[in-house]
């Protein structure tokens, strides 16, 4: 019983695909809200499987949640794919370095020496005539530049012993949640509006077939089965459309391609800029070499140049045979290992000079952006859903079962009086 036994009026059918669009709109938009947010759980939570958003009670933004294996599977592809370490620290010139450090090195140099000087030897060094200390300042000028050229050649070369980009990649995104979060929402930002706007699209052409099937039988589950089908639906069919055909495909007369494959030279521009700015910058960089796993490796390599460095500085300033003769052999090469360990304290300190040159010289952003170009669909596919992969039958049964409750509500609010009137 329909239209046409008098049992609904003219406008019930009308408003039908409007509440189905709206249906696959809402539907939609919460699925994407449920996959970013909230950064850190919600709710109460009494029981929790590891690594899953939802818990008693509560949830948590499948982004955020599971940050350290999208970040891994993310970041793998730069590490595997866009980036080679070894070729890419290759760029920086060693002697251009030590210009730009230049500065600053002489400055905590000057500062040691007063140190170590009033620590180990501290009315000899107060006693020392100041053309011997002028010469020290002469000899450390001079030598600090070898120091820093021959230290960061021997770095360089030795790049992989010194910092693990992967790990300092995937700790960033685990210790600010947010970072994963935003580098989804930039490089996906179009398919996204796609997702939200598609859910109205597709739930207003389900919502007239379902008007077709209402005209003609009036089943009180129609209503709820249909709200869960269109809450379902569109959720897929917008995953779908985003990432399939892989690549460009005939059909009839036209050509068709997922919509994020089509965007790769946007996506890739967009991808190594967030990436850049802010997990991969220099910064970031240097931070990972001095407090990384392997930052023991990088702090023995430059004891052993610190060292040699003392002794040349020691050597030509004229200060070795003061210095023996006032402390003995033991307590000078205490003295040595004591400048070596100041110089591995006070050089993160001084190191944002370099930050500059080497973000020009790395070029990291560029690198990116052109190989990223240049990979095939499977692997630029990766980039984007691992973010709607994890989880995904989640977030199109959540739109499903809003779809069935909006049914429902349907049934018993517009058609409630022709339903109780027998139709």
């Amino acid at each position: 019983m329909g239209f046409n036994d008098n049992c609904y009026e003219w406008w019930q059918f009308f408003i039908m695909p409007f509440i189905a669009g709206f249906v696959g709109w809402i539907t939609n938009v919460i699925a994407l809200e449920m996959t970013f947010r909230p950064i850190d759980f919600f709710g109460i939570e009494i029981f929790r499987l590891k690594d899953q958003p939802w818990g008693l009670f509560g949830w948590q933004g499948i982004i955020p949640c599971k940050a350290e294996k999208m970040a891994s599977t993310c970041f793998d592809l730069i590490t595997t794919k866009l980036l080679n370490v070894q070729e890419q620290f290759n760029r920086l010139d060693p002697k251009r370095f030590s210009e730009v450090m230049e500065a600053g090195v002489l400055l905590m140099i000057d500062e040691i020496l007063e140190e170590v000087g009033m620590e180990y030897m501290p009315h000899l060094w107060k006693d020392l005539p100041q053309d011997v200390k002028d010469e020290v300042v002469v000899v450390a000028d001079l030598t600090s530049s070898n120091f820093l050229t021959a230290f960061m050649a021997d770095m360089v070369s030795h790049i992989e012993d010194v910092i693990d980009i992967k790990e300092m990649t995937v700790s960033a995104c685990v210790r600010e949640r947010r970072l994963m979060v935003k580098v989804f929402k930039e490089c996906g930002d179009k398919e996204f509006n796609f997702i939200r706007h598609s859910g109205f699209y597709f739930g207003f052409l389900f919502g007239c077939i379902q008007m077709t099937i209402w005209f003609f039988y009036t089943g009180s589950w129609i209503l709820p089965i249909a709200g869960f089908l269109v809450g379902w639906c569109t959720n897929w069919l917008a995953l779908k459309v985003i990432f399939r055909p892989l690549y460009p495909t005939k059909f009839l007369c036209w050509t068709v391609q997922g919509m994020f494959l089509k965007r790769q030279k946007e996506v890739s521009e967009a991808f190594a800029r967030v990436a850049c700015v802010e997990v991969l910058h220099v910064k970031a960089v240097w931070e990972a070499i001095f407090t990384g796993p392997l930052h023991k490796n990088f702090f023995a390599m430059l004891r052993a140049h610190a060292i040699v460095f003392t002794e040349e500085l020691v050597g030509a300033g004229g200060l070795k045979p003061f210095a023996v003769a006032a402390l003995g052999s033991d307590k000078y090469a205490e003295m040595k290992e004591s400048i070596a360990h100041k110089i591995g304290e006070k050089l993160p300190s001084i190191i944002d000079q370099s930050y500059q040159y080497m973000t020009d010289a790395l070029d990291m952003e560029y690198t990116i952006n052109d190989r990223m170009t240049k990979i095939s669909a499977d692997e630029f596919e990766g980039v984007l859903h691992p973010a709607f992969q994890e989880d995904e039958i989640i977030l199109i049964a959540v739109g499903g079962f809003l779809g069935l409750f909006v049914g429902i509500i349907q049934l018993f609010t517009v058609f409630a009086d022709n339903t109780n009137a027998g139709c």
